[in-house]
C-alpha cells in the first residue's frame, strides 16, 4: 500500500497566526505554492491559510479606504485562516486520503507524526500521480501496426 509519506512534501512553509496578509501573500508567491499550514509558537499546527482566503481577505473592505494600500500589513492570519483543520496520518494510504480529499472537497490536508506537522499533501501531488500513471500506461500500451490488405489474417 503506498502511504501519504511517500509523496507528501516534507518540512512544508509555515506562518504564525499573528503574520499578517502580506506575509502569506509573499510567501505563496514566492514558493509557487497554495497553502500555508499555521502553527503556535510551540510548533502546533493550528490553521490552514490558502491562496483563496488570501484573495478573499485581500478583495474585502473591511479597513477604511485610506487604509487599502497597506490593509494586508494589518490583517492577521488568525483572522482569516481555516480551523479546525482536516489532517491526515503519514501512514495513511493514498488512495483514502484522494477519495477524502475529493470528498470534502478540500485543496490539502496537512500531515501529521504522532501530532505533529510533518508534511502537506495537496490536490496537486495527487494530479502528478495520475500523469505519472497515464505515462506509464502509454509506455505499456502495444504500438499500433498499419496492416496493408496483402497482410491481413
Amino acid at each position: 500500500m503506498l502511504t501519504v509519506a511517500e509523496i507528501m512534501t516534507r518540512e512544508p512553509y509555515t506562518l504564525g497566526p499573528d503574520d499578517t496578509l502580506a506575509a502569506a501573500r509573499q510567501l505563496l508567491a514566492e514558493h509557487h505554492i497554495r497553502h500555508i499550514p499555521i502553527v503556535s509558537a510551540e510548533g502546533s499546527l493550528i490553521g490552514v491559510v490558502s491562496q483563496r482566503d488570501v484573495l478573499a481577505a485581500g478583495d474585502t473592505t473591511v479597513l477604511p479606504r485610506e487604509a487599502s494600500g497597506s490593509r494586508e500589513n494589518y490583517v492577521a492570519l488568525s483572522t482569516i485562516m481555516t480551523t479546525p483543520v482536516q489532517t491526515v496520518d503519514e501512514s495513511a494510504s493514498l488512495r483514502g486520503t484522494a477519495l477524502h480529499l475529493q470528498k470534502h472537497k478540500v485543496g490539502c490536508l496537512p500531515v501529521l507524526r504522532k501530532g505533529k506537522l510533518v508534511g502537506i499533501i495537496t490536490d496537486s501531488d495527487f494530479v502528478t500521480i495520475a500523469i505519472n500513471l497515464m505515462e506509464q500506461l502509454e509506455a505499456q500500451e502495444p504500438e499500433e501496426f498499419d496492416f496493408d490488405e496483402e497482410e491481413t489474417l
